[in-house]
């Protein structure tokens, strides 16, 4: 019962501070949303620093297990093909996925506020994809499916279109099939001009 309560508080602190910010969420309604008084967060957690933390701590691990991490690689495509239903699969998830979007609305607000929060925005906006991503490309340089080249040169060159539609998704959502189609026709692009023929 206890991991529950823990796992509740924390499912409802991520919608709070995502709709609220840190500085706009406080115990009190967090407590109430839950069907709690304060004193009973308290035996979960030591304060609102702590859930905040405990938040950032279970997203980053959530999104490592689920989107992959450097450590936690896709599956390696063994062809150009691959690569799209792979990269596909890591956009439909990242888009689609509503922790990660609550998660992705924190980041993109309270960046400016939490120097913590400035870094996992960083890592997941730009440098975790990228280098997610350069280890797959190296990967498929040595099989021989694409040129040689700079794989993390390759890999910004990926990449920074990639995460521009996925916030893009979070904007526009309604436009989500179109801005897959976007996606498709840029991956099929960045194929015919980098494959190994």
């Amino acid at each position: 019962m206890e991991n529950t309560t823990k796992s509740r508080i924390l499912d409802e602190a991520l919608v709070m501070f995502a709709e609220n910010g840190y500085k706009g969420t406080n115990l009190r309604d967090l407590a109430a949303q839950l069907g709690l008084s304060k004193s009973a967060l308290y035996k979960h957690y030591n304060g609102k620093e702590d859930i905040w933390n405990c938040l950032l701590d279970r997203m980053e691990s959530y999104y490592a297990e689920r989107f992959g991490s450097e450590s936690n690689l896709p599956t390696q495509p063994k062809s150009c093909e691959e690569l799209l239903l792979v990269t596909m699969q890591m956009i439909r998830f990242t888009v689609n996925d509503p922790k990660i979007i609550l998660t992705r609305k924190l980041l993109l607000t309270e960046q400016f506020h939490d120097e913590r929060v400035k870094k996992l925005a960083t890592k997941h906006f730009l440098e975790g994809t990228q280098k997610i991503f350069a280890k797959v490309f190296k990967g498929m340089m040595a099989d021989g499916l694409l040129k040689k080249d700079n794989p993390e040169m390759l890999s910004f060159i990926y990449t920074a279109p990639l995460t521009s539609l996925v916030h893009l998704c979070d904007r526009e959502p309604q436009k989500q099939e179109l801005i897959f189609k976007q996606i498709e026709d840029f991956v099929a692009h960045f194929i015919s001009t980098y494959a190994e023929k």
